[in-house]
Formats: structure tokens, sequence, C-alpha cells
């Protein structure tokens, strides 16, 4: 079975790195730093240092017409009074599992993509972050080529 799941999101205190540039669309059309809390369906970014900690304030965006690891399919709030705690990994990729096929086009179980999800840490939940971020990726490690949307892999 596949699992993979990006550790929480820390609250953005500034970004460092130049910023992705983006169309009057949205669309990112040149690569630089996306914050985590601005990252929007479509966004494509690569992996990098970025994962190596635990609390992620923002990722390399590129554009997805240049090769990538990652494309944001979803972005959603957690539905919950309190902060879930360790379960917090679960719910946010259960809730990323459920707003797959609608994106890509095929069940999770049986696509060549899998998810990596950017969800709230304790600390930022206790600043109102209760977005969780879905994205694909190929499961070999391969480098996406443009959309995934409705490729149906």
């Amino acid at each position: 079975m596949k699992r993979s799941s990006i550790i929480g999101i820390a609250i953005a205190l500034g970004l460092s790195a130049c910023m992705a540039d983006r169309d009057e669309t949205g669309a990112i059309v040149a690569e630089g730093g996306v914050d985590a809390f601005q990252m929007r369906v479509g966004d494509c970014f690569n992996d990098g240092s970025t994962f190596d900690d635990q609390e992620v304030n923002s990722v390399p965006g590129v554009p997805c017409t240049d090769p990538h690891d990652n494309e944001v399919y979803a972005v959603y709030d957690v539905a919950a009074a309190e902060f879930p705690g360790e379960e917090m990994a679960d719910i946010a990729h259960a809730g990323c599992e459920e707003r797959f096929q609608a994106f890509v086009g095929k069940d999770y179980d049986s696509s060549s993509l899998d998810i990596a999800t950017l969800y709230p840490s304790p600390e930022s939940w206790r600043q109102n972050d209760r977005e969780v971020v879905c994205a694909v990726f190929d499961v070999d490690a391969k480098k996406l080529a443009g959309s995934v949307k409705g490729l149906r892999l």
C-alpha cells in the first residue's frame, strides 16, 4: 500500500529566498519560493532540501511546464475543534485521498501517483492554521512533466 507524507507546516515568518513569479491567472511562471500558506491547486514544486526539516515554511516552486517532483491538487481545512495530535498525519492523508480521483481521474490505489501532504504543526495550529495541502508525485520518483490533472495515471 502506498503511503507518503510530508511533515507539518510551521507558521511562515518570512522568506529569504526569491519568490516565484505568477502570471495574471496565478500560475507559477518563474521558479522561486512559494510560501506554504500561499500554495494553490495547480502549483508545481520540487523537493530539494525543503523537507529535511519537520516544519515547512516554503517550497521551491517551478512552472508546471518544467520537470517537477510534485503538483498541488487540493487545499482544504481540517474540521476539528482541537489539534488532533499524532492523528493529524492520518487525517490529512485521508482527506487528500478523498480528493485524489477528482483531480487525477483515477482512484488512488490503482494510480502510479502517490500523495504528499503538508499539514498544520501544533505550533501553527495555535496560530489558527487548519490548512492541508495535497500534492501528487510519481511513486518511482520520476519527474512529472506538465499537469497530471485528468491524465488518469
